[in-house]
């Protein structure tokens, strides 16, 4: 993939992965139109890199999700590549929760649904370009997962799966469809949370790095490891991140 004189919808981004995604495509000398949830920190993020454009759209509120479609479409219909980075984490026990149904359906519709949907309403626009390319994060969760967040664990693992067929559907098209999938990061997701994280840079330069050579599964870091340890024994990578 060419790394520059891109035009690049990122979501989630004005912190951790999404963040460093920023800095280091905006280097690139790439335009870069950010969506987050929050103003605040899209006015924020505005002042450290002057030339990108922002969106507000909350990927909770399929209405949102929508209308950041029909801006982009109506707006930006120059984006070459969409960049589904946005995700929660809800961590807790089902037996203990007064507030499941609510947490089930953000988290599905902000970590799953929204993504799909953004990608759908947006492929019209990326099969008119010659460079074009698709970028999900999921998550080595995907693979084996952790018993404290079920949902969360869920929604990579179908964002993984979902990110395969759509490669297969697009493989005729100038559409490349790639996975970024990390190991534990140090975000405030994370905080609190689990050993030996990488940076946000850390993950990002490889990512890059497999981008440039169209290498379209990024396994960064310890989630090498994870794949090669599901693939011969599955039992001992569940129990690796069992209790993570």
């Amino acid at each position: 993939m060419q790394l520059n004189k891109n035009v690049i919808l990122i979501t989630g981004g004005t912190s951790g992965i999404g963040l460093e995604l920023v800095r280091q495509l905006y280097e690139f000398d790439n335009k870069l139109i950010v969506s987050s949830s929050n103003q605040d920190n899209l006015d924020k993020l505005k002042i450290k890199f002057p030339n990108i454009s922002t969106l507000t759209c909350d990927l909770g509120d399929s209405l949102s999700v929508r209308k950041l479609i029909e801006t982009c479409i109506a707006e930006y219909n120059d984006i070459n590549i969409v960049v589904n980075n946005a995700g929660i984490q809800n961590n807790y026990i089902w037996t203990n929760e007064k507030e499941g149904y609510r947490k089930i359906e953000n988290e599905i519709q902000i970590n799953f649904t929204s993504p799909m949907q953004i990608i759908y309403g947006l492929l019209p626009i990326l099969t008119r370009k010659q460079n074009s390319a698709i970028v999900n994060v999921s998550s080595g969760l995907a693979f084996a997962p952790k018993k404290s967040a079920p949902i969360y664990c869920a929604t990579k693992s179908a964002i993984h799966n979902g990110t395969k067929a759509l490669r297969y559907q697009l493989e005729t098209t100038t559409v490349k469809v790639f996975e970024i999938i990390p190991p534990l990061v140090e975000t405030a997701m994370t905080e609190g949370r689990g050993k030996g994280k990488i940076t946000p840079k850390q993950l990002v330069d490889e990512f890059i790095r497999n981008f440039k050579k169209d290498k379209f599964e990024s396994n960064i870091g310890k989630t090498k490891l994870l794949r090669f340890i599901q693939r011969i024994s599955p039992k001992l990578a569940d129990n690796i991140l069992k209790n993570g």
